[in-house]
């Protein structure tokens, strides 16, 4: 499992400097804390797509900074879109007070390149825009994105009339041969290793001839939420869609409306953070919660519930309070596949063993992430074995060592979690949880301070 090339101009940097090797911190005293974070990466980058195919100039209001959505809104850019994302403004630090993001469509382009780093949103999204720009659009991304599954989609794209050339690897590198529109229709394919690729077919068919009906045939889809997320923001654009049939959606071609929308708090990112107050007998409140949500990350609450956490959701936002001893857990996270890191590393922590379930798809994803899971939860002392669609993880003492995270920003997140009660964790390329939080190593530092103070008060 390949590490980023730190020459890549891409290659993701922490927003507050810490890069390289980074020693999780540890801690006897429970958090304390208010945590305040940055908005989803989800709902950002799918605003943007929408963005760039509507009819007038849109603005996002506290979007996510982070190398994900910086390297959507270039590569947006490079197909005709304007998009200021406020960059040389004073507070662009990827916090609540980031500037808002201002999105002009114009005619969508080709001949020129898409950079997808890492960023599945990027290498799935961006090919059915492209589809409609004048001209070639070629697309590749870091060495890891390489393996990542793109073979449905192209091939969707094609029956729906697309000219894509990819010398049959289904996957990355690859150039759409943008003809300056689409026919459109229906199209079939097997969407279990991704929600994305239906997603992404959805979030560009509004502007097909016909529109696009995509029919899934196959395992269940997983992370049905990010269904959900994409239909509903669809919907806030002006887009018609049906979605009553089981496995089958459909977007009628229409205009997409400018849009003017404030981006939710990342509840995936909150993770980490709520799990903190769990496994140090702490309490950690993220404001501005959402009472309802389409987010996946909004399962953390009942996932911390379970073990052992008082869970508690208010105008002030969602608090989390623990005892310091985690409980297993039997969970099913096929939905919300994005926690398991986090919920493996406070497993890890438990009081009995845990069985995570439902999440097979996720040795596509960034990394292999139960094979990740499974080697640096065992280096550590833990027991771990892998099942067919998850991992059964026996809690044992826990040694301090290098903890490798495979250019995958939820391996970082989940090895901070483990160092609150591992002395001498280090956590290898911490700079890679920029794709999604660049701040997040400073977030994590000032919550632990203010957990000291609150204890020293």
């Amino acid at each position: 499992m390949p590490s980023p090339d730190p020459a890549s101009p891409a290659a993701p940097a922490s927003q507050d400097g810490t890069t390289g090797d980074w020693t999780a911190p540890a801690t006897d005293t429970p958090v304390d804390a208010v945590v305040e974070l940055p908005g989803s990466k989800s709902l950002t980058n799918r605003y943007l797509v929408l963005a760039a195919l509507a009819n007038a100039t849109s603005r996002l209001r506290a979007p996510l900074r982070s190398r994900d959505t910086l390297l959507m809104a270039q590569a947006l850019r490079s197909l005709g879109a304007g998009v200021d994302d406020g960059t040389g403004t004073p507070d662009g630090t990827g916090g609540r007070g980031t500037p808002d993001w201002i999105v002009t469509p114009a005619s969508l382009r080709g001949g020129g390149s898409v950079e997808c780093g890492l960023a599945g949103t990027v290498m799935r999204f961006l090919p059915p825009v492209a589809a409609l720009c004048t001209g070639p659009v070629a697309f590749d991304g870091d060495a890891q994105a390489r393996v990542r599954p793109m073979g449905p989609l192209l091939d969707a794209l094609r029956t729906l009339g697309a000219d894509i050339a990819d010398e049959g690897r289904g996957s990355l590198p690859f150039t759409v041969g943008g003809a300056g529109r689409m026919p459109g229709g229906r199209v079939t394919l097997d969407a279990s290793s991704s929600s994305q690729f239906i997603s992404a077919l959805l979030l560009a068919g509004a502007r097909y001839d016909q529109g696009v009906t995509v029919h899934h045939e196959g395992k269940p889809v997983p992370s049905e939420p990010h269904l959900a997320m994409t239909v509903e923001t669809l919907r806030d654009a002006g887009a018609i869609v049906d979605d009553g049939t089981p496995n089958t959606w459909r977007v009628e071609p229409s205009e997409v409306n400018g849009l003017d929308v404030h981006v939710e708090p990342d509840l995936s990112n909150a993770a980490p953070f709520l799990a903190a107050a769990l496994v140090t007998g702490g309490r950690v409140t993220v404001p501005g919660w959402p009472q309802h949500t389409t987010q996946a990350g909004d399962a953390v609450r009942d996932i911390l519930d379970a073990m052992g956490a008082d869970v508690t959701l208010s105008r002030d936002g969602l608090t989390v309070a623990g005892d310091g001893a985690p409980n297993g857990i039997d969970v099913d996270l096929r939905d919300a596949s994005e926690l398991t890191p986090v919920v493996a590393a406070v497993a890890a922590l438990a009081d009995s063993p845990s069985v995570i379930r439902g999440v097979g798809h996720i040795r596509g994803h960034e990394t292999d992430r139960l094979a990740a899971l499974a080697r640096e939860l065992g280096a550590l002392g833990a027991v771990v074995s892998e099942t067919g669609d998850g991992l059964r993880i026996e809690p044992r003492p826990l040694v301090g060592r290098r903890f490798r995270t495979y250019a995958d920003h939820r391996m970082v997140m989940a090895a901070a979690v483990l160092g609150l009660r591992t002395p001498g964790l280090v956590v290898e390329d911490v700079g890679t949880v920029a794709k999604t939080l660049p701040d997040f190593t400073r977030l994590w530092q000032r919550m632990l301070v203010a957990g000291q103070a609150a204890a020293s008060a």
